[in-house]
């Protein structure tokens, strides 16, 4: 299966700020000078970076995302060169993907910028990997260091990528995506306890959790065209626990339920229609949203359900074994007429009957995902 760039360029265009981002931006200034020799107090940042416009501009993300991340600035290491790391088993890997990212890039910077810069990306990535090798790379790790180059640089941005591949990112990083494809499925007890109707005709649809996956994976990095959304994301995510991205998702499934059940009730027009995420999501909106969700809801609560959730998914598919089974039983015959007879009047079944179709439609969805989880990543798109 050949990798499907579905990436359109990064929009890196600036708008002139509203009022309400004048006044955020003031705010956060004000603060950096009060704490003009030491990082602003953790609370104070948190707030800053999840109430509405975040932290404004790059160039004060520059200042205050290390600080979010946990980074000393004035203790980083240096970093080795391209040549020292190209012998990393994953090396030939990493510099595919990068190449691959010039569409994250901002438009029309000097070929040599670029290069340096991609230089840089790679570095940043095989230094993380090669000095946790617990940690495997996934394609769309990459989405998420090439933000943090462009906004802190090279250095810190390999600071804030080690402390966040041994947290937030540490789950998507295991030998298997198993976890991450478990971690999924907290999307839908979110949804059934909001809008059971959008539950049931998203869990009819079998679309599964697959659409979801490359959010989850980069922090919506990869899927969103705006530079301005992915930054303000950015800012929430280092602000929040680690499994806010699932509430985010939660979000926008429900802002999108009025468009999602006018869709026909099937697994590739529902997965056409979420994987594709629109250009005019309100995103202040939705982050007020998921951090409601987030407060209303524990994980343990949540995770009792996505056991039970588990358990009844498992306990219908070996029904459907067992009925399968038995049907190929009952038509077996031993004449060669009587066999033909039957598979004539087997067939229509295969395309008439919900319960084949769904353990054909959960058949070709594990194979699909077998063959993602094995080429870390491939299957979801990400390039």
């Amino acid at each position: 299966m050949s990798i499907v760039d579905n990436q359109r360029p990064l929009n890196f265009d600036k708008s002139p700020e509203s009022d309400g981002e004048i006044r955020k931006r003031r705010e956060i200034e004000e603060f950096i000078k009060e704490y003009t020799e030491q990082n602003l107090p953790l609370d104070v940042l948190v707030k800053l970076s999840l109430t509405p416009y975040g932290l404004v501009n790059d160039h004060l993300r520059k200042i205050l995302w290390p600080q979010l991340a946990g980074v000393d600035v004035n203790d980083l290491e240096q970093a080795p060169s391209l040549e020292e790391l190209q012998y990393h088993p994953e090396y030939n890997q990493v510099v595919l993907d990068v190449n691959r990212s010039l569409k994250r890039f901002p438009p029309g910077i000097p070929y040599e910028q670029r290069i340096a810069l991609q230089d840089q990306l790679t570095v940043l990535i095989l230094r993380v990997i090669q000095k946790y090798p617990n940690l495997r790379y996934y394609q769309g790790y990459h989405d998420v260091a090439v933000t943090f180059l462009l906004v802190v640089g090279e250095q810190i941005a390999y600071a804030i990528m080690e402390q966040l591949s041994t947290t937030h990112f540490s789950e998507c990083m295991q030998e298997t995506m198993e976890a991450t494809q478990r971690r999924l499925m907290f999307i839908w007890p979110v949804i059934k306890f909001e809008n059971p109707e959008l539950y049931k005709f998203l869990q009819n649809s079998s679309v599964g959790t697959l659409f979801a996956l490359p959010w989850y994976l980069t922090w919506f990095g990869h899927s969103l065209n705006s530079y301005k959304a992915v930054v303000r994301l950015y800012d929430y995510f280092l602000a929040s626990p680690i499994y806010t991205p699932i509430f985010v998702t939660a979000a926008i499934l429900l802002y999108r339920s009025n468009e999602i059940l006018k869709e026909d009730c099937d697994m590739a027009s529902v997965h056409c229609l979420l994987s594709t995420l629109p250009e005019d999501l309100p995103f202040e909106e939705l982050l007020k949203t998921s951090s409601k969700l987030f407060q209303k809801y524990s994980l343990t609560e949540i995770e009792k359900d996505v056991e039970d959730l588990i358990f009844q998914e498992k306990k219908q598919r070996q029904a459907e074994e067992k009925m399968i089974m038995k049907r190929r039983r009952n038509n077996s015959r031993p004449a060669t007429a009587n066999r033909l007879h039957s598979i004539s009047q087997w067939l229509p079944n295969i395309f008439t009957s919900k319960s084949v179709i769904l353990t054909t439609a959960v058949s070709i969805v594990v194979g699909v995902c077998a063959y993602y989880y094995k080429n870390q990543y491939l299957a979801a798109g990400i390039s």
